[in-house]
This record gives structure tokens, sequence and C-alpha cells, in this order.
């Protein structure tokens, strides 16, 4: 099960809830605003969150991650290169937005590793690396489901802005197309901030081409 919630006060984001149907455990990815109404929405769906994965570390994808660490007890995990966006409100964006963001007891993954549901050794999501929004991006993929959480690296049509700290068009361009377009072509991609996609769609648009 994915359940989508939009989320945030200034930036509409995507939150989503990745659920194994038979045990209702699962992670929650990019917590970016509104912890009250995520953590109600845990509560009232019976879900029970092992872990919330971050796409990248701008505010509007971490803003929600520690109140929701502190109240479940949870990991908040990110891609190895994550340290400078968790830690430096300059490079996650909120001061920028009024607010400081720091997260703490973050774990960092490493490339290509494996996030397992403890509850179901089956339902799992790889990381990928896919730098050039940000230095830390990465998506989570999960070939079983045939979906990957791309975050902010590619959208509907479109691709994540590449002239905020860390950012490189050349690097991103490079890594959409050998880290998300050559999964397979029905594979749906669930971004940040538009609807879902698949792979066969931005394959074709003529902006990548």
């Amino acid at each position: 099960m994915i359940y989508t919630v939009e989320v945030g006060y200034i930036i509409a984001t995507n939150a989503y809830f990745y659920i194994d149907d038979e045990t209702r455990h699962g992670f929650l990815i990019d917590a970016g605003a509104e912890p009250e109404r995520l953590l109600h929405l845990i509560s009232e769906n019976n879900f029970s969150i092992e872990k919330i994965l971050l796409t990248h570390g701008h505010y509007d994808h971490i803003g929600a991650a520690a109140a929701i660490q502190q109240a479940l007890n949870i990991p908040v995990c990110m891609q190895k290169n994550g340290k400078t966006y968790a830690e430096n409100t300059a490079w996650n964006l909120s001061t920028a937005f009024g607010s400081e963001i720091i997260l703490q007891n973050v774990t960092y993954l490493e490339d290509y590793s494996e996030i397992i549901l403890s509850s179901n050794e089956n339902f799992k999501l790889k990381i990928i690396p896919c730098a050039g929004h940000t230095t830390d991006g990465a998506i989570y993929y999960s070939e079983v489901d045939g979906v990957a959480f791309v975050g902010d690296s590619i959208f509907k049509g479109s691709y994540g802005r590449t002239d905020l700290p860390g950012g490189d068009e050349k690097t991103l361009f490079e890594n959409i197309k050998t880290q998300i377009l050559t999964l397979p072509e029905d594979t749906i991609l669930l971004s940040g901030h538009s609807e879902p996609t698949t792979v066969a769609v931005e394959k074709n648009r003529a902006w990548f081409n």
C-alpha cells in the first residue's frame, strides 16, 4: 500500500507511507511538514512506521522528521552525503524560510544498500544515489512493487532545480539517465512535487532528449 499525503505550509510536498498490507508496518518517505497530522494518520490507520526515509535534505522534505522520530522512537535515514543538509540550515534552506531545522541522530545509508522491514524481510527498498538537485539526492526503489520514490530528482515532465547549494545540472541529467531511466519502463515514479509518472513516459519527454 502506498498512501500519499500532501503536506506543507509554504511549498506543498508529497509525503509517502509505504506500508506492507499484511503487517501494516512500513516506512514514511519524506516527512516534510505537519508532524501532528502525519502522526494522527499513522494512529488512525494503525500503521507501525519502522523508519523515516529522506530522499534529500531540503527543509520541505525533512521538516517533520525530528518530531516524528521523537514521538515514535524510530530512525531517520538518508543518503551518506546528507550530513551537511541535516546540520546546516543554509544548505537545507530552512533559514531562508524563517525557521531553523537541524536533524540529529541520523542514520546515513550506503549507496545501493537495502532497507528491509523487520516484520517482513521480503518488503524492502533499495537506496540508489541520484545527486544533482542536491549532493545527497537518492531514490528508494522497490523492484517487487515496481515503484521508485524519486524526491525532487525528476518530476512529471520536468526535473529538480539545480541552482541551490550542492546542485549541479550536468550531474543531475547524468543521474536521471543512468539511475532512473534505466529502471524497468513500467516503474512508477513518485516525486516530491508532481503527479506520478513512469520511466517509459519520461524517456520520451522532449525536454530530456
